[in-house]
């Protein structure tokens, strides 16, 4: 027991080594130049007209993280999906498919609010 413990330490101990290590090597070699080009707002090539310091409204934030939300749902039912093969198979599968009957109900009762809130509407 104790030597699977010792295992999952030092795989711990060489992954953070070698990111400790790739870090250091990599600020050993950079070249250092703080002035001319890095100061500017954009290093593309482009002149930047105006500030880039720009207001947006919040309604783009909140289109976003609908998004997300709706992403990260995506994201939930694929998995969800492939496991139901075996949840029938062992008899879960009526309560799998309640289980995402409501998850996918209350997203629902999201959307349903976002819409008459006038959140995805765009303007």
């Amino acid at each position: 027991m104790a030597s699977d413990y010792t295992w999952v330490l030092i795989f711990l101990l060489v992954g953070v080594g070698f990111a400790v290590v790739s870090l250091l090597a990599s600020w050993a070699v950079r070249p250092y130049d703080p002035g001319g080009q890095k100061r500017r707002t954009y290093e593309c090539g482009e002149m930047p007209k105006g500030s880039a310091w720009v207001q947006l409204r919040p309604g783009y934030y909140i289109y976003m993280l609908v998004f997300v939300i709706f992403d990260v749902e995506v994201l939930f039912i694929f998995p969800w999906a492939l496991a139901l093969r075996n949840m029938k198979s062992a008899g879960l599968g009526a309560l799998a498919i309640a289980d995402m009957v409501i998850f996918v109900g209350v997203l629902a009762i999201g959307l349903v609010y976002a819409w008459k809130k006038g959140v995805l509407r765009w303007e």
